[in-house]
This record gives C-alpha cells, sequence and structure tokens, in this order.
C-alpha cells in the first residue's frame, strides 16, 4: 500500500482488481477545500487511458510488477517465446499481449517483459530498432528531391514508410512507438 503522495510516473496500481500505470500525476492544493491528487491512469492490459481524481493522502494499493531483459527466441503458433537473460528460463507471452511490438522484433532481440505474478503484461523494446528492407518500389530517376514517401516492407513483415531513394536492402532505423522511418544505417 502507498498513499496518493507516493505517486510515481511509471508506478503500477491496482484498482478495483485491474492493473493501471500512471501517466501523469498533478498535486492541487485550491485555494478552498482539501488538496487532491489528479492522476491520468493507462490500463495495463487494455491500454485505455482515464482521468482518476484522488483525495490528498488516500491510500492506494500498488501491484508488484517485476520489469525483466529478455531475449525474444521465436514464435510458437501463436505465442511469442522469449528467455529471460539471467536464468534462462522460458516464458510463452500471447500475440494479443505482445501488440504491435511484433512488427519491430526479430528473433535474438533484447526486450523488456513487464510481469505480475508471474502473467505477462507487456513488451517493451528499445526506443528504435535497425531493420532491413526486404521490398520496396524502385524510385523514379528524377524523383528524388520531392519530399515524397512510397511503402516498404520490412524483414519483420512490418510496412512503413519510407523516402523514395531507398532501395530494397537498405537498412533503416524505425522507431518502435510510431512505426516511423527515423534514417538510414550503413
Amino acid at each position: 500500500m502507498a498513499t496518493t503522495n507516493d505517486l510515481k510516473n511509471g508506478m503500477v496500481l491496482n484498482i478495483e482488481g485491474q492493473l493501471w500505470s500512471v501517466v501523469e500525476f498533478q498535486h492541487v492544493k485550491p485555494g478552498k477545500g482539501p488538496a487532491f491528487v489528479r492522476t491520468k491512469l493507462k490500463a495495463v492490459l487494455s491500454g485505455k487511458v482515464v482521468d482518476k481524481t484522488f483525495n490528498a493522502g488516500t491510500k492506494v494499493e500498488t501491484a508488484n510488477v517485476d520489469k525483466r531483459d529478455m531475449q525474444y527466441l521465436y514464435k510458437d503458433g501463436d505465442d511469442f517465446v522469449f528467455m529471460d537473460t539471467d536464468t534462462y528460463d522460458q516464458i510463452h507471452v500471447p500475440a494479443d499481449t505482445v501488440g504491435t511490438a511484433a512488427d519491430f522484433m526479430l528473433e535474438n532481440q533484447n526486450a523488456v517483459v513487464a510481469l505480475h505474478d508471474g502473467t505477462p503484461l507487456y513488451v517493451e523494446l528499445p526506443a528504435s530498432v535497425v531493420l532491413e528492407i526486404t521490398y520496396t518500389e524502385p524510385g523514379l530517376q528524377g524523383d528524388r528531391s520531392t519530399g515524397g514517401t512510397k511503402p516498404a516492407t520490412l524483414e519483420t513483415g512490418a510496412q512503413i514508410a519510407v523516402p523514395l531513394f531507398l532501395e530494397t536492402g537498405t537498412k533503416v532505423k524505425v522507431d518502435t512507438r510510431t512505426g516511423d522511418y527515423l534514417g538510414r544505417v550503413n
């Protein structure tokens, strides 16, 4: 248990049996009446964001979330298999828990897996990853000066928009949160 005075960004709370991650919090002391804490909470499993207000000093239940560095090994049916880099234990993470991170994960890549009582909650990738373009239409001659983009398929199967001058086989840096092209890698 903790009080609302102990809240920090990223802290996970257990409210009515659901896990919520603190995105933002603000202590408010109005001129009249008691102080309160305004928070923005994100549901860990569904990703839904809600605003919730607590009276200052209210006790809230914190959830024990264990974030571990793990290595993605392979896909087994609908599950993704990760290995703990310290204990070499393997866990199966369902595809809906992995979510959009699957678009940017290669085998043997490291990721952070958050666990609560042994249940995987979410997978966190590094802010950017380097992937190779496996297919994209060739750019037209003289089409390089405009700031246009074209679709490209990455080695993970994901599709992103890249500048016209890029060709198949080029390694690119991709933002894992938005799926945006960040630049070429030599």
